[in-house]
This record gives C-alpha cells, sequence and structure tokens, in this order.
C-alpha cells in the first residue's frame, strides 16, 4: 500500500505543481487514498522531497536526486536567496532568513547535505540547526558563508 501510494504521490508532483502537504493530501484522497496530514508528511520526509521554485514562481514539491549538480546549484540559490545572517550558540546554529523563506532554506541546507548538520527546524525567519559539535558549527558556518558569497 505505502509503495503504491509513494508512486501515486510521484505521478501527481510530476503531473502539476502541487505547494502543500494539505494539497496533496487532497489529490491523493481523490485518487482514493485514505490519509492523513502525518501520512503524508511522512511520506515526503521518505521519499525525500523538496521545494524548488515552479513555472508559476511559487515553490512546489519535486523529487530529488542529490548527485543532480543542478539541484544542487539550486538549493545554492535558495539559500543566497532568503539567507540574512546567522550565529553559533555550543553546537546549534540559528540562521536568519528573509521573513516567510526559513521552510524553503532549512529544506536547502538539509537537501545539500552538510555532514555535521544533524537536522533543521524552521518557523516563518529563524531556523534553528542542529550541529554534530561546535568545531562542527564553524565548519558549517565556513561552508554556508562560501555558498552565500557572491
Amino acid at each position: 500500500m505505502k509503495k503504491n501510494r509513494h508512486a501515486k504521490i510521484i505521478e501527481i508532483i510530476g503531473k502539476q505543481e502541487v505547494e502543500t502537504q494539505e494539497q496533496l493530501a487532497d489529490l491523493l484522497r481523490s485518487e482514493g487514498y485514505d490519509v492523513t496530514q502525518a501520512t503524508v508528511s511522512r511520506d515526503i520526509r521518505d521519499l525525500r522531497l523538496t521545494k524548488i521554485q515552479g513555472n508559476s514562481g511559487r515553490q512546489k514539491y519535486c523529487v530529488t536526486d542529490t548527485a543532480d549538480e543542478q539541484l544542487q546549484s539550486k538549493y545554492i540559490q535558495v539559500l543566497r536567496s532568503g539567507y540574512v545572517s546567522m550565529e553559533c550558540a555550543d553546537n546549534l546554529l540559528v540562521i536568519k532568513t528573509v521573513s516567510g523563506m526559513a521552510m524553503a532554506v532549512a529544506a536547502a541546507v538539509d537537501a545539500l547535505h552538510i555532514p555535521d548538520v544533524l537536522g533543521c527546524i524552521a518557523g516563518d525567519d529563524t531556523i534553528f540547526a542542529a550541529i554534530r559539535s561546535k568545531e562542527g558549527a564553524v565548519r558549517v558556518i565556513s561552508q554556508i558563508m562560501e555558498m552565500t558569497a557572491d
């Protein structure tokens, strides 16, 4: 059942621009799948979906391939467009973004698979990134600064 649902999700996001988990859940329900938002959230994580800018200029879900250089470049572009500043608090990195961009920037940071980053939690304009160690935080700051430099 899960395999079929995952295949249907990939089919749906391949055919149309899906912007939210709620929209994806509604589309799955219209296809006969009995899903909750929590199920869809887990599926998005399992499938490693991320958001990119669609043709309409709005964010949409897509399947990622971390080896794909073009996607890596898009993640860096998202990081550059939303990044404002960052500060380190022990092994926690606090990243400030343009208002409304924290989730997209956090998804980009996660998708870039920076080795020391364990994960990110995003609000509207603030991201908390858990880093493996204090030393790792210094490395991550350096990497992000390099990626966001013009």
